[in-house]
């Protein structure tokens, strides 16, 4: 599969709220994750740690609403533009939430995913 063909995909799983499932099927087993926040989950390394990131935010969240856009491609790059309304449910606090989501492909596996907010 080309850079576009797994974007596509990648984004239809999205799109269904497969998040996980886009995941284990593109991720490489040594894929970078990188927030843009200081912390313990600003970078992962890993599959393994990746997947444990998710595991902790659908944990520590209710979701109420989520929007998928895109895939926009260029190169060996993808973006996607996700919109979220969650609750924080430590806090209460109800938040909307923006922001795009860049992935690097190689050899048909996603590499790296960078989150812009």
């Amino acid at each position: 599969m080309d850079t576009r063909e797994i974007a596509e995909d990648f984004a239809a799983l999205c799109k269904a709220d497969r998040h996980e499932e886009a995941g284990a099927r593109y991720w490489s087993e040594d894929v970078v994750s990188r927030e843009a926040m200081d912390g313990p989950m600003a970078e992962l390394r890993g599959r393994e740690a990746v997947k444990g990131k998710g595991e902790w935010w659908y944990a520590n969240h209710e979701i109420h609403s989520a929007t998928t856009e895109g895939p926009f491609v260029h190169g060996d790059q993808f973006a996607l533009r996700f919109e979220m309304d969650v609750t924080v449910k430590e806090s209460g606090q109800r938040i909307q939430m923006a922001e795009i989501g860049l992935y690097t492909v190689k050899d048909g596996k996603v590499v790296e995913e960078r989150f812009f907010y």
